[in-house]
């Protein structure tokens, strides 16, 4: 056999699946197709997802090209969509990216190149925020995961880790089907971040399913992350991370605190001290002050959403063990 040809085929198929819920995107959509379309090596195929919109559904069926059209044929929401496009594709491996997002050129090469690792059954790239209306002053880059971004002390190359940033990412089909996809009660719905962290409660179980299976961060996949102006307020700030709180007890409430957690620990830990140094040591410089009160903040509002899962989960852990037939609470018929 022809070596060149036999190189060729080795290399594994590409279906690039992105999630749509608003035609307030249309723009970004159409830009995010673009990117992909224009990759080289292409996706074998790119597929949009419409998450229960039929006005959005009608237009990308009527108006692009180059593009797979589906309904969102699960629960409403990101996880749902996700899910949706991994049934309806048929490649070696299913890449995900935002509605919001454009892939830089290479994108798709430098996520497939490390699928030649058997080993590797998950590849993610840099998210790199595009800010809208600039960055505000007070925002840490520690913080940066806040707007579904690349952040401040993630690795600077190619390494193995926990879990990818959802907009950037890609996994061996096979290993998607194998774990059941994401689990819809972490995806977001809308424009409403009420729940968080299914990536990272899908990687926790395929490396749950085999320890060896590597999860690769390659930052030469990059794309960049439309930031709107209304996800630059302290309001929004500060409520992204007590969602963050509230989904990552549900994942420690799935896959165990200690898989769940250990990331968080040695972020607080490490990566975090270090910027309340950096801007301590800093104290004149204009946003320095408040940088500080964002990255407590920050911490502070993920803990208390974290406390708040765990007991409403510790609750429901209580309701199911309520043995069948047993009565209810005064206060919960009242």
């Amino acid at each position: 056999m022809n070596s060149a040809l036999s190189a060729e085929r080795t290399v594994p198929t590409l279906s690039v699946v992105i999630c749509a819920y608003t035609l307030d995107r249309w723009d970004d959509t159409r830009a995010a197709i673009a990117s992909v379309l224009a990759q080289d090596p292409p996706a074998d195929e790119v597929v949009l997802v419409v998450d229960h919109n039929q006005a959005l559904l009608e237009r990308a069926e009527r108006e692009l090209s180059g593009v797979r059209v589906v309904p969102n044929q699960r629960r409403r929401g990101l996880s749902g969509g996700r899910n949706t496009g991994v049934a309806v594709s048929r490649t070696d491996v299913v890449a995900f990216l935002d509605d919001d997002a454009t892939a830089e050129p290479g994108w798709t090469g430098r996520l497939l190149a490390p699928y030649g690792d058997p080993r590797v059954v998950g590849v993610g790239g840099f998210v790199r925020p595009w800010w809208a209306t600039g960055r505000p002053v007070w925002f840490p880059p520690e913080f940066d995961w806040v707007v579904g971004c690349s952040y401040r002390g993630q690795p600077r190359h190619s390494a193995r880790v926990r879990n990818f940033i959802g907009a950037n990412m890609s996994f061996r089909r096979s290993e998607l089907i194998a774990v059941g996809g994401f689990f819809d009660a972490f995806g977001r719905v809308g424009s409403r971040p009420v729940a968080s962290c299914d990536e990272t409660d899908l990687c926790l179980r395929i490396v749950a399913r085999d320890p060896e299976a590597v999860l690769l961060y390659e930052p030469a996949a990059e794309i960049r992350h439309h930031v709107p102006e209304s996800r630059t307020s302290w309001s929004y700030f500060r409520n992204r991370c007590y969602i963050e709180g509230l989904s990552k007890a549900l994942v420690a409430r799935r896959c165990g605190s200690g898989p769940a957690l250990a990331n968080e620990r040695a972020y607080v830990r490490s990566t975090v001290s270090r910027a309340l140094a950096r801007n301590a040591a800093r104290i004149w410089r204009p946003g320095a002050l408040r940088t500080i009160g964002a990255l407590s903040g920050g911490v502070c509002a993920t803990v208390t959403g974290y406390l708040v899962g765990s007991v409403r989960s510790s609750g429901a852990r209580a309701v199911s063990r309520r043995p069948r037939g047993a009565a209810e609470p005064t206060a919960a018929r009242s």
